[in-house]
């Protein structure tokens, strides 16, 4: 029987009060990232993996929740560093080769679209185009993680979760968990949102691990709802 997979939490600053989770998995020494943070605490990032002994050819993907500047601002340095892979949903696309946060998401007033567009954009020189495209059902064990694709709308309508056959999910930012577990406070399309949380329900999921806030196990979510 296989050793379980290691999951190692990389926790960076975001806003005040607010930090941003990547996960590190590690199984026979071999690593899959998922996320990577903004691009200024790219040294922690790169500090945290290179104690976890993830050297270049060592990590075999780089898994991408969503869009957001604050989860893939490392994805296009990490990629040319470690020689590896990035993938994300198509629903996203434009966010990341395009720098646009707004992309495929409903518009916001001119100014306030002004505005965060100029302090919330993926700069140029870490736009990229991801290697795979990734779809509900999508079974990654070919890279050594032994999960499979969730498409989980709401936050972003590329935002997907990642069910572990160990019963872990990453749930990007669907859900959160400052204080307590809940639906994450920065949501795009309630209802998709809504509909994205009862898909879980009959799932065999244990732990979850958002993108904000610390792991929970689903049972708490359920007992508050």
């Amino acid at each position: 029987m296989a050793e379980p997979a290691q999951i190692e939490t990389i926790t960076t600053p975001f806003f005040p009060g607010i930090s941003v989770n990547c996960y590190l998995i590690e199984r026979d020494g071999a690593f899959i990232l998922i996320d990577t943070a903004r691009r200024g605490q790219r040294a922690a990032v790169e500090a945290a993996l290179n104690r976890a002994g993830c050297s270049p050819g060592k990590l075999r993907l780089i898994l991408l929740t969503h869009g957001d500047f604050d989860h893939c601002g490392n994805a296009a340095y990490l990629r040319r560093k470690y020689q590896t892979r990035v993938a994300m949903h198509l629903d996203d696309r434009g966010m990341v080769e395009q720098g646009d946060m707004f992309w495929n998401r409903k518009q916001p007033n001119a100014l306030i679209g002004f505005i965060f567009r100029r302090i919330l954009s993926l700069p140029k020189d870490d736009q990229f185009t991801p290697d795979l495209w990734l779809k509900e059902g999508d079974d990654l064990s070919v890279f050594g993680f032994d999960a499979r694709v969730i498409e989980l709308p709401g936050h972003s309508r590329g935002n997907i979760g990642l069910l572990t056959d160990e019963r872990d999910l990453f749930c990007g930012d669907l859900l959160g968990n400052l204080g307590q577990p809940k639906l994450w406070s920065l949501i795009d399309d309630p209802a998709a949102a809504a509909a994205s949380v009862e898909k879980l329900r009959p799932m065999p999921i244990r732990t979850v691990y958002p993108g904000h806030g610390k792991a929970f196990r689903i049972k708490e979510l359920w007992e508050i709802q």
